[in-house]
């Protein structure tokens, strides 16, 4: 098959073996699939992959790995003791987990191991326990973003918003739109997006139903958090979803936060950061740090887009063919692109 393959640091399209699942396994061939930040982090940062406590991803600079993590695609094989509940033709994704032994030895992240080769390929293998069919009308691309969608759902769902609490939403990306939409399911009024770009910012405002867009470079939005609050008469804390990674950001969030201020911090690994405790002590901020999304954040999320209730297409700005991969890729590294991109690996999309 053809595969957009990661070795000794540099990412080229080429031909590699044909996966083959194992026992409890089914074989895919991809619709669709999208590129992700965490495909971005995983190349530029491989000292993660290589010293991964957990075992789930592993960089080895001397073996392939094929990136690519949220995808949909048609079954095409089973591997042994597969039950009949994924015939042939059936429309299938998976959370991003390969087990290892039907779990017995733990599970390799899809995508990040290569041992459990990617998406942005014409095949990938899943386990079959924890596969879902993508039945409705919902498009490939949509069912493709369900993973993106399903870490928005996670935060928001994590932090328990109380009456009189005001959502920040640091970010108008992938994750930052996922937030957005998890928020906006629920009836949460008002949700403050803030973002650089102009049209980023109209786009949560108008797809994804947020109600205040803020310019960062012209306000600083605790700052119109502040206002709103006042206007409205709503005086619990702030509750941040921080969906950008930048180097030094959530510094500056806890060194400008209200007492009991929450942060729940979405947007990547944060390598090399440095927070000081002694303000985010004497601020009584909290911070959750990843963690997520857990199943019932995914499956929920793909019933949602398959129930027409959740449409995540609107952040999808560009669609490529696998030859374009790396450029693409490079768009993500550098936010030059848009929020989502969808790669269609065998050129099929429904």
């Amino acid at each position: 098959m053809r595969a957009a393959v990661l070795r000794a640091g540099q990412l080229a399209v080429r031909e590699i073996p044909d996966p083959v699942p194992g026992p409890g396994e089914l074989l895919l061939k991809i619709s669709s699939t999208a590129i992700c930040a965490s495909d971005v982090h995983f190349m530029d940062h491989p000292d993660l992959g290589r010293t991964d406590p957990t075992g789930r991803s592993l960089y080895d600079a001397d073996r392939d790995v094929v990136l690519g993590h949220e995808f949909v695609g048609e079954v095409i094989g089973h591997g042994p003791g597969c039950t009949d509940q994924f015939p042939v033709g059936a429309r299938v994704t998976s959370i991003p987990i390969r087990l290892v032994n039907g779990g017995a030895d733990g599970a390799h992240i899809i995508g990040q191991h290569p041992e459990s080769q990617g998406s942005f390929a014409e095949l990938v293998v899943v386990s079959e326990s924890i596969a879902r069919r993508a039945d409705g009308a919902a498009s490939d691309d949509a069912v493709a973003l369900t993973d993106a969608f399903a870490v928005g759902e996670f935060y928001v769902r994590s932090a328990r918003l109380e009456p009189g609490e005001i959502p920040i939403v640091i970010g108008a990306g992938a994750i930052g739109l996922s937030a957005v939409a998890a928020l906006a399911r629920r009836g949460i009024e008002p949700v403050i997006v803030s973002d650089f770009s102009a049209d980023r910012r109209e786009l949560a405002r108008t797809s994804f139903g947020a109600h205040i867009a803020v310019d960062p470079a012209q306000r600083s939005p605790l700052d119109v958090w502040r206002e709103v609050r006042a206007e409205r008469n709503l005086w619990g804390p702030a509750v941040v979803f921080e969906c950008v990674g930048a180097p030094g950001l959530i510094g500056q969030l806890v060194s400008q936060a209200e007492m009991g201020t929450r942060i729940y911090c979405a947007g990547g690994w944060y390598t090399g950061d440095t927070l000081d405790i002694t303000t985010a002590t004497r601020q009584g901020v909290t911070l959750q740090f990843g963690g997520g999304p857990w199943p019932q954040d995914w499956y929920g999320t793909l019933e949602a887009i398959a129930a027409g209730d959740l449409d995540p297409t609107p952040s999808i700005g560009m669609v490529v063919g696998l030859d374009d991969v790396p450029d693409a890729i490079d768009l993500a590294r550098r936010s030059a692109g848009p929020p989502r991109i969808i790669v269609r690996p065998n050129g099929v999309h429904r």
